[in-house]
């Protein structure tokens, strides 16, 4: 067979021709494909940082707010409360907090950047139910031991309001400690971790 009249600049021209439209063509096929792999803007927001005002919290109360789909506590501790902390010791697993998951800003004997606020994730770390607030000391129902803290209602783990696990309960570790860091003395974010500890 002979190559005889076939004008070979044509061929080229219309090989690369096709060769561009069959690479564009497979890109306008690709990014759609590639783009419903990508999270949703409901489920980046569900991770991104959380701010919390805690300008109005008064001595004793709790806040709840969510973080990444998880219930997260903001307590404002009395005075009276972090003295009972310091008490507890004997009574808890882990009371130095070394087996615990909190970020380094918080591995102090409060499990907190400022003493008074704690600030942890609402999560019983034996099955992952949410813990009830119970700030009351020795009730009825929990006895003398309990000097106020977190009780779950599931398997009856306690927690001291420092989210310290006591012993002998299903749980096996303190609640966990999320990342966090104050904006301003009266605004945290949950979600970013401080770079060092405020005083």
């Amino acid at each position: 067979m002979t190559n005889e009249g076939v004008n070979h600049a044509k061929r080229r021209f219309l090989t690369s021709a096709l060769s561009v439209v069959g690479a564009v063509g497979s890109g306008y096929l690709a990014v759609p494909f590639l783009s419903q792999m990508q999270p949703s803007a409901k489920a980046m927001a569900a991770g991104a940082p959380v701010e919390v005002d805690i300008s109005k919290m008064e001595p004793g109360l709790l806040i709840r707010v969510a973080w990444r789909g998880k219930p997260v506590w903001i307590l404002n501790r009395t005075p009276e409360v972090l003295q009972t902390l310091t008490t507890l010791d004997s009574e808890l697993a882990d009371p130095t907090s070394n087996e615990s998951t909190q970020p380094a800003s918080s591995k102090n004997a409060g499990r907190s950047i400022k003493p008074e606020v704690f600030v942890a994730i609402g999560l019983c770390t034996h099955l992952g139910c949410s813990p009830t607030f119970r700030p009351e000391i020795a009730p009825p129902d929990l006895g003398e031991r309990w000097k106020g803290g977190f009780f779950c209602p599931c398997h009856g783990s306690w927690f001291d309001l420092a989210g310290r696990v006591y012993r002998g309960v299903p749980a096996p570790t303190n609640l966990e400690i999320p990342p966090y860091k104050y904006v301003t003395e009266e605004l945290i974010v949950i979600g970013e971790e401080t770079e060092e500890a405020v005083a």
